[in-house]
């Protein structure tokens, strides 16, 4: 039994003697010795292939390769001139045009007033003034620089502004500062009279200072206020509607004149 070859034909023979050979087993059993060779054959080749295919690869492939690096050397060029666009030009400023207006006189509608009262740009001139006078009538005397082509004063829309005067300047301390009716006793009394305890500052226990300043104008009245130091926004506005209903005072001075001052005042709120 140890030498038994199961794939001979004598052993296939055997195993279907007295049966159906024409079925497919038996030819299947017959043809499996030749099926395992071939299949071993071309395993073993495949194996063999693979292990001399580097080899081969490497046979064929060139041995000394040698890689050429071409140097461009560039030529050193010119730098190039930028022209600076942003160059400020120095433009002169032109010079206004004198306007060109002719001269008049100063047309007065008559008015009948004290002589007391009358300045003497508004005196009227004489009917022997205006005879004698070769220049045309308007609303102002003015000494023309164009007789044959200048305007009339009159036709001249541009409006000329003059530099603030000191009535609309406040100044901070001035030689004489404004005065309240009765004096500062008076004033705190006004204050306290006309105060009106806000209802919300009390149920939320509000007390304290309300630092104000406002002007005194230079007839006496109140004029801007401002809030130096907040207390608390409705006690803020309490105590500006108190001083903007104060009655007038007695405007402060400057070298003699009445100016406006800025005039500051603390108003208390305080719970009792």
């Amino acid at each position: 039994m140890a030498n038994l070859d199961l794939y001979s034909k004598n052993w296939c023979d055997l195993v279907f003697n007295g049966k159906n050979k024409e079925y497919g087993a038996y030819v299947m059993r017959a043809e499996t010795g030749d099926r395992n060779i071939k299949a071993l054959t071309i395993t073993f080749a495949m194996v063999l292939l693979a292990y001399i295919l580097p080899f081969l690869i490497k046979a064929v492939a060139p041995t000394n390769s040698q890689e050429t690096v071409t140097t461009t050397q560039l030529s050193k060029l010119e730098e190039a001139k930028i022209e600076d666009k942003h160059i400020i030009k120095k433009v002169e400023p032109k010079q206004a045009q004198p306007q060109q207006i002719k001269s008049s006189i100063k047309f007065t509608a008559p008015k009948i007033v004290k002589d007391e009262e009358v300045s003497k740009e508004d005196e009227m001139k004489s009917q022997k003034e205006l005879g004698e006078s070769k220049v045309a009538i308007s609303i102002a005397d003015v000494k023309g620089n164009d007789e044959v082509h200048g305007k009339d004063i009159a036709d001249i829309k541009e409006v000329i502004t003059s530099k603030p005067t000191e009535e609309t300047k406040v100044f901070s301390y001035v030689e004489q500062m404004p005065i309240f009716p009765g004096g500062e006793s008076a004033l705190m009394n006004y204050i306290a009279s006309n105060l009106k305890y806000p209802s919300a500052a009390q149920d939320q226990g509000i007390q304290g200072l309300v630092m104000l300043r406002f002007v005194v104008t230079g007839t006496g009245e109140v004029g801007e206020v401002q809030v130096l130091k907040s207390l608390d926004p409705s006690c803020d506005r309490e105590a500006i509607r108190v001083v903007k209903s104060l009655p007038r005072f007695t405007p402060g001075r400057q070298q003699g004149k009445p100016v406006n001052v800025w005039f500051q005042l603390p108003v208390r709120f305080e719970l009792r």
